[in-house]
């Protein structure tokens, strides 16, 4: 890779991060809700309240912190996508020597940094402000699942910002995340809803990156089913977006 096209991208890429960390959207939806509902949550619930064998708070540890992660997916990446799409920033790009790839390239790496910094934040969170005692080895690895994770839902921000109007991005971004998330179960267990829900939760793109993180602090292993399921929804969103945005660069 030519040092001047690394250069520039990693530019891009600080360039998105200081964007993102000032941007009260992602402040409000990825830091502060997820928190406040950690602890709200887990406070009104007995400290002995359990969902099959795993306490409640590290349950819902994974839950929030998975929540936050597609928040910070959806309210703020897919927006600024369509913003700039909009403002015709990419067409700018499209002329200078940088290639096509260094502009997504310099996003998706800002998004991944962005979603280690959010799963810290919570793991730390609930370490020590709800004494959540697990093993290195599974932190490790429910860590490594919703960051990896994370990515399927950053393919579906890609396509929510191939949209040229953020203004409908906005809208239909927090119906997404929102609807999303109470019926992955990551608001209140998929155990509490009728068996139709629980039937179609099984299907979402949130209840299947939450069931990995709550199947390993249960001392369990990743389902391959949710691993095809999310590995589909990704070549979807990534089949979709391309084609609306050759579409829209004919037109």
């Amino acid at each position: 890779m030519n040092a001047t096209i690394l250069k520039a991208t990693m530019a891009q890429c600080r360039a998105e991060l200081l964007r993102t960390f000032r941007n009260k959207r992602f402040i409000f939806f990825s830091i502060v809700m997820p928190v406040a509902f950690y602890f709200l949550f887990t406070s009104t619930m007995g400290s002995d309240t359990k969902i099959g064998s795993v306490d409640w708070t590290s349950y819902y540890l994974m839950s929030m912190t998975v929540y936050g992660v597609i928040g910070a997916s959806l309210t703020s990446f897919a927006q600024r996508i369509s913003r700039e799409r909009t403002q015709g920033w990419v067409r700018l790009l499209s002329i200078t020597p940088l290639p096509s790839w260094s502009y997504m390239v310099s996003k998706v790496a800002a998004q991944g940094v962005i979603n280690l910094f959010i799963i810290l934040m919570m793991f730390i969170i609930g370490g020590l402000g709800k004494q959540v005692d697990l093993p290195v080895s599974v932190w490790i690895e429910s860590f490594l699942w919703i960051w990896v994770g994370g990515f399927s839902f950053m393919a579906l921000g890609t396509l929510l910002g191939s949209m040229r109007n953020p203004d409908v991005v906005q809208v239909l971004t927090m119906i997404l995340y929102m609807g999303l998330s109470v019926l992955g179960g990551l608001w209140f267990p998929t155990a509490s809803m009728s068996g139709t829900l629980q039937t179609i939760a099984k299907f979402t793109p949130t209840y299947r990156l939450g069931q990995g993180a709550w199947n390993l602090i249960g001392g369990g292993s990743i389902d391959w089913t949710g691993v095809l399921i999310l590995a589909v929804y990704v070549v979807v969103f990534v089949l979709l977006s391309s084609y609306i945005i050759k579409r829209q660069e004919a037109v």
